[in-house]
């Protein structure tokens, strides 16, 4: 673990639309005669608990654990747990991803133990503690989703005092549970509805609610998780504000001061442009054509989740019903009804073979919606950039190279650098340059959520129909549904109708598919539901070409404790089969 560090500067991507610098100053240089003095330093700590929190290694990087899950395929950065093989307690995201989670609670930590007896108004100690109980809270809950029970240190532990003699064993599961429940039950209580504008995405009274109804809802505390979820769905006690965003696509591309009150709590992040504080999304989920990216494409929409979407309907989709045999497995018919002609200059169709490109086409678009908001399918157009920056529109072409030449994403088609025949992600990607506005790829100036209501809706469905109130689940899964545009459950045809639980529990798993692609849910649901292993299966391409082996183990279900930290803890102990 590392030494802790605290802003001195406001940090803009996280908490508002505005710029400032961005520095840090030694937790030990913090002395109080020089920090912890005025509503100003209180901020500015509070700040650096957001840095730590949005930080790549802590959730920075949520949208790619899609990759170790069945909707995404990827080489990084957690291919080491996606595929399966050399997953280990060396594994360089599981050392990462503990040493940037332990950071955010050791900031949490100084924060509530500073702050407390600071010379400022009593509003903002409470304000500011319930934001630091609330980040501590979370930063424990995604350890205890990894590892089980760990090491618990709370605010009685100074890092800068006993950074060489950090050795508490491992806490139970069910120690740390109760840990995090008490965080947010205090941050409930201490945290605002709402903040003013320039405050925006700091913790609130409803962001608590929320994960604390998560941690109910993972913990098969059914009941608990409703009321919770049901306080902020339902403003049972306040008036929260959410509400679900009217257009899908466009909640995914909120930038230059728009903000969805659908977001319950997310990372800010403003245009490179400006002050290079954004997410670095494109990186992983974008294509050769974004901002011409030397190479991209480290994770991309799998196969199944494309293949899981239902026609407009809501009927199931068979590839069959347009491609006689295309099921059967023979990866040349595949590309018998896929593949056209390109020329070596890669500019124009220069032959559609035995292809019919609208059919093909129609094995999308005539689907639910969200499918071709979420992924770029083939023959559809990307407004991607040119050798340059400048707006260039970019097809999707599924090229056979021994007829012509292959897509090159300087001229006319996208292209896998990877080389394989996926697909690509729409979501998230910015179009163009953004009409000036963006300019650097690694910096994706959108609004990102880590708890929306959508998310919370479906989660609610869930609690209810696991209390035998199916009824109700029919009730919140359909408000997404509508939202999406597609047909409501029980509305008619028989392949709507939903009868009891069990039916009820495989629609609200495939909904979360459909709704969450590309966001990093899908891993930690598919884990706590208990079938990581039957949906572990190899990366194959569009055509069902093996693009990469995905292996399981027992042991998988929990992560390793790293390595480095078992020599330098001597009282931790390994997960089973580690």
């Amino acid at each position: 673990m590392k030494n802790i560090y605290l802003t001195v500067a406001a940090c803009a991507s996280l908490l508002c639309y505005g710029c400032e610098s961005l520095d840090y100053i030694p937790a030990d240089q913090m002395s109080g005669t020089t920090f912890w003095k005025t509503e100003e330093h209180a901020r500015q700590a509070a700040i650096g608990m957001y840095a730590a929190m949005k930080a790549q290694w802590c959730f920075g990087m949520e949208f790619t654990f899609d990759m170790c899950s069945d909707i995404a395929d990827g080489t990084a950065p957690w291919a080491d747990i996606s595929h399966g093989t050399s997953f280990s307690s060396t594994s360089s995201g599981v050392q990462n991803h503990w040493q940037h989670l332990y950071e955010l609670v050791h900031r949490s930590n100084t924060v509530i133990r500073n702050v407390a007896s600071m010379p400022i108004s009593q509003e903002t100690i409470t304000n500011v503690t319930g934001e630091a109980k609330f980040l501590r809270a979370m930063a424990y809950f995604r350890m205890l989703n990894c590892w089980g029970g760990v090491p618990y240190y709370d605010e009685n532990c100074d890092i800068n005092e006993e950074f060489s003699s950090l050795n508490e064993p491992r806490s139970s599961e069910d120690e740390i549970r109760s840990h995090i429940l008490e965080d947010l039950t205090d941050a409930i209580a201490m945290l605002p509805i709402r903040w003013k504008d320039s405050d925006l995405g700091r913790a609130t009274r409803g962001a608590a609610y929320a994960l604390r109804g998560k941690v109910y809802l993972f913990n098969g505390q059914w009941e608990k998780a409703i009321a919770d979820f049901e306080e902020i769905v339902y403003n049972r006690s306040d008036d929260y504000g959410y509400s679900l965003h009217d257009d899908y696509n466009e909640l995914f591309r909120l930038y230059n001061g728009k903000h969805s009150d659908e977001m319950i709590f997310s990372i800010q992040s403003v245009d490179g442009n400006i002050s290079g504080n954004a997410l670095d999304i494109v990186s992983y989920f974008g294509n050769k054509s974004t901002m011409r990216l030397i190479a991209a494409n480290n994770i991309v929409p799998s196969t199944t989740l494309v293949d899981m979407y239902e026609n407009a309907d809501g009927s199931p989709f068979d590839w069959n019903t347009l491609f006689p045999g295309f099921t059967d497995g023979d990866s040349q018919l595949r590309r018998h009804y896929m593949c056209v002609a390109i020329d070596q200059r890669s500019t124009v169709v220069t032959d559609l073979l035995d292809c019919d490109t609208s059919s093909v086409m129609d094995a999308y678009r005539l689907r639910d919606p969200r499918l071709c908001l979420n992924v770029i399918t083939p023959y559809s157009h990307y407004l991607g950039t040119d050798a340059g920056s400048n707006p260039a529109d970019k097809q999707f072409v599924l090229a056979d190279p021994t007829k012509g030449g292959s897509p090159m994403e300087a001229m006319a088609f996208i292209r896998n650098s990877e080389g394989w025949n996926s697909y690509f992600w729409r979501k998230w990607i910015p179009t163009g340059n953004l009409d000036g506005y963006w300019s650097e790829y690694n910096r994706t100036p959108y609004e990102f959520p880590l708890i929306r209501l959508g998310d919370v809706i479906l989660m609610l469905a869930e609690a209810y129909n696991e209390t035998g109130s199916v009824d109700k689940a029919m009730t919140e899964i359909n408000k997404i549904r509508e939202r999406a545009g597609m047909p409501a459950l029980n509305s008619g045809p028989e392949w709507l109708s939903v009868n009891g639980h069990d039916e009820m529990a495989s629609r609200i798993r495939r909904e979360r598919a459909f709704e969450l692609a590309g966001e990093g849910q899908r891993y930690w649901d598919i884990r706590r539901w208990g079938i990581l292993e039957t949906t572990v299966q190899n990366a194959t391409d569009i055509f069902g070409d093996l693009m990469y082996t995905k292996s399981y183990q027992k042991r998988h279900e929990l992560w390793p404790i790293p390595l480095v930290e078992m020599e330098r803890n001597t009282a931790l102990t390994q997960n089973p089969g580690w």
